[in-house]
């Protein structure tokens, strides 16, 4: 079967060759052969069939087109039908079948005439001009796709890479949160089972609730992640996370024992769901990185400011005391801060404080949302 491209090719050949063998016959006969016209029109649907037999349908080409020295006048030259069918062999067959197929082509139109007219050196070098012409094209073509090609596998590739990056870092965020507060809230409970059983059921609670919220954003990220496929029922994933989730962040904080404030400054209104992600996850992976090296005693202050044009983010600990300076690492929770905010095109400071530790972040907003704002 032929595809449509198929069709525009091997109509658009038709008119070229039609239009110039009419424009030809007329100027050498006065008159335009019907017979002739027939014949151009039926070597060029003869493309058609290009893809899946190229040499049979540039032989074929080659022996209706040179009919037409038996119809006509005209002379043989190279015609866009044959022009598309010798290009089509180059660029399907080795090139050793594409050489045989070029000086087929220019023996064929250069000697088999139905005059016994000798050829002229001049028709000799055009035809030999324009089999090479056509050669060349077919090489360009095939390395402008090949380097097209790699350029898509590349982008491709890059895409990949940029997508586990991003899932490493949803991962990171969502298990070293929540294991990290369920593991201080475990503590908590055992510590507390023997003086205090209302108090470490209450921790026990707020463990449950904990790891039910890990499940249900690790629920999230798998449905993302199989978001198109086949079999997935057509189902819906929930929202991402975002500002309106950061009081519940604060409670587990404020539960697995580590006193925290949140402090808003500002109406942050709709930002955009990337910005107000990215947002929660800093938020997020500061109170871990508090929760994990701060100390007991430590207090956490959380502070949004929202303006026109930028949203910025601090989270500041205490430390853990006098005398004890705060050592933090540079792992991936810091390192998926970093990538989150630059991907937005802000700014990320992170490091000591005083006897503490401090993250401040800038995100600028998009220049529509800035127009809406003011």
């Amino acid at each position: 079967m032929w595809s449509r491209q198929d069709g525009l090719v091997a109509a658009g050949a038709a008119a070229l060759d039609l239009v110039g063998f009419t424009i030809t016959s007329q100027m050498d006969q006065g008159r335009v052969p019907v017979a002739g016209c027939l014949v151009t029109v039926a070597a060029a649907l003869l493309l058609l069939a290009r893809r899946r037999a190229p040499l049979a349908i540039l032989a074929g080409v080659l022996a209706v087109n040179l009919s037409l020295g038996w119809l006509s006048s005209v002379g043989q030259h190279y015609g866009a039908a044959t022009v598309v069918a010798l290009y089509t062999v180059i660029r399907h067959h080795r090139p050793a079948v594409g050489a045989a197929a070029v000086a087929g082509c220019v023996v064929a139109i250069q000697f088999v005439r139905p005059a016994a007219v000798a050829p002229s050196a001049v028709e000799l070098a055009a035809n030999v001009a324009s089999a090479l012409f056509v050669v060349g094209t077919a090489i360009a073509v095939g390395h402008w796709q090949r380097n097209a090609e790699a350029q898509r596998q590349l982008l491709a590739e890059r895409a990949v890479a940029e997508e586990r990056r991003r899932v490493a870092r949803e991962l990171h965020d969502i298990v070293a949160h929540h294991l990290t507060t369920m593991q201080l809230l475990a503590g908590g409970a055992r510590a507390n089972l023997d003086r205090s059983p209302e108090t470490a059921r209450e921790a026990l609670v707020t463990l449950e609730g904990s790891g039910r919220t890990a499940l249900r954003e690790m629920r999230h990220l798998l449905d993302v992640l199989r978001a198109g496929d086949e079999d997935d029922g057509g189902e819906t994933t929930s929202p991402q996370p975002g500002v309106g989730d950061l009081d519940r962040v604060v409670e587990d904080s404020r539960r697995a024992g580590l006193p925290t404030t949140l402090t808003t400054d500002g109406d942050p209104g709709t930002l955009p769901p990337g910005v107000a992600l990215t947002v929660f996850r800093i938020v997020q992976e500061a109170l871990t990185n508090s929760r994990k090296h701060a100390g007991p005693g430590a207090h956490v202050d959380v502070r949004l400011a929202f303006a026109a044009h930028e949203v910025r983010v601090a989270v500041t600990d205490a430390g853990p005391g006098r005398g004890h300076p705060a050592a933090r690492g540079s792992g991936y929770g810091l390192m998926g801060m970093r990538e989150r905010v630059a991907l937005h095109g802000g700014s990320l400071r992170t490091g000591p404080e005083g006897e503490g530790f401090a993250v401040r972040a800038r995100l600028p907003l998009p220049a529509d949302r800035q127009e809406t704002r003011a």
